[in-house]
Formats: C-alpha cells, sequence, structure tokens
C-alpha cells in the first residue's frame, strides 16, 4: 500500500503515520526526516541540503522529489509506505505520480485529517506550555493552520480528481482516529 498523509499542524500526522505503517508493515516516511538523514550521512544530496538551510533558504521541489526518489528506491519501501509532509505542492505530486508509474504503482489513498482549528490550536498552545515553546503563540499557529490550508487545498483537489481522497475526522482519542483511519484502508485495500 502507497500512502500519503495530509492534516494542519497538531492533527496527529505523525502519530497515526506510525500506527498506519506497523498496522501495514511499511515504513512511515518523512521528508524531515529524510533531510535529517541525508545531512547526518553526509551524503551529496544531504549536503546540498545543508547548505541550503544553513543559508535560510527554501529547498527545491526538484531537490525534494531526488531526495524522496532516493528514500523511496530503499528495500524497505518495496511493497508500499506512508508518506508524511510529502507531497507539498502540486509539482511534487506529479514527480510523485510519474516515479510511481515507472513500476506500475499508484498512490492508493491520501488520507487527509480533518480537524476543528480551535481546538487544535489550543492543543499546541497547551503542548508550547508544556514544553516551554514561547515562540508557538496562537498567532503563529493560526498563521501555520492558514499557510498549511493555502497549500494544501490544491493537493487535495489533485487526489480527490484522482479518486484517492480519504477526509478522515481527525477529532478524539488517538485510538479512535486510528480506528477511523483503520476502516478506511482497509476499504481501499480490498
Amino acid at each position: 500500500m502507497r500512502l500519503v498523509i495530509m492534516g494542519p499542524p497538531g492533527a496527529g500526522k505523525g502519530t497515526q503515520a506510525e500506527r498506519i505503517a506497523e498496522r501495514f508493515g511499511i515504513p512511515a516516511i518523512s521528508t524531515g526526516a529524510i533531510f535529517r538523514s541525508n545531512v547526518k550521512n553526509q551524503t551529496p544530496l544531504g549536503q546540498q541540503v545543508e547548505k541550503i538551510m544553513a543559508a535560510g533558504g527554501y529547498v527545491s521541489d526538484e531537490l525534494v522529489n531526488e531526495l524522496v526518489r532516493d528514500r523511496l528506491a530503499q528495500p524497505d519501501a518495496a511493497e508500499g509506505f506512508l508518506l508524511d509532509g510529502y507531497p507539498r505542492t502540486a509539482g511534487q505530486v506529479a514527480a510523485l505520480d510519474a516515479l510511481l508509474a515507472e513500476s506500475g504503482h499508484r498512490i492508493g489513498a491520501a488520507v487527509e485529517l480533518t480537524v476543528d482549528e480551535d481546538a487544535v490550536v489550543a492543543r499546541l498552545l497547551a503542548r508550547a506550555a508544556d514544553q516551554g515553546r514561547a515562540d508557538d503563540t496562537e498567532e503563529v499557529i493560526r498563521e501555520r493552520m492558514a499557510i498549511y490550508r493555502a497549500e494544501t487545498a490544491p493537493l487535495t483537489a489533485i487526489y480527490r480528481e484522482h479518486g484517492v481522497l480519504r477526509e478522515v475526522d481527525g477529532m478524539g482519542s488517538v485510538d479512535e482516529v486510528n480506528d477511523r483511519i483503520a476502516a478506511v484502508l482497509d476499504a481501499v485495500q480490498d
């Protein structure tokens, strides 16, 4: 199963990604982890990313696509994967589709966790207080939510058009949300 998980900051993507990956025996792959691994191991791609990030620059779609291509070529991703944080642009969706088509595959489902924004803002503010994140103010959190909505709207439209978008209510306990996702993905797998 080849999956994408999307949702605004604080929706629980990381937590759910790990559970979904375990359930289906596939790796949960986040772009942040790909970046960190390549930088840590000083791969040629990692060295490029490190220079860009050190200069405060934006890692181009081209470079991100190359990093994801490299990661998906690893043996543990041969039978499937769950991507968290990628794709983020329409160009990245097209690159991922083309990459998968090379091996006769496609995304089986793009799961979008839908949440109540006010509840998630409250959750993130509580987390910021617990972890001493003074820069995670309500204004900053709401701005990140707005950016997410603006950047993700085109992607959800693409995945809806492809017939693979699955919106899942992301409110409730971790187990409740996981059960909803499992039900949706079990139906996709059948």
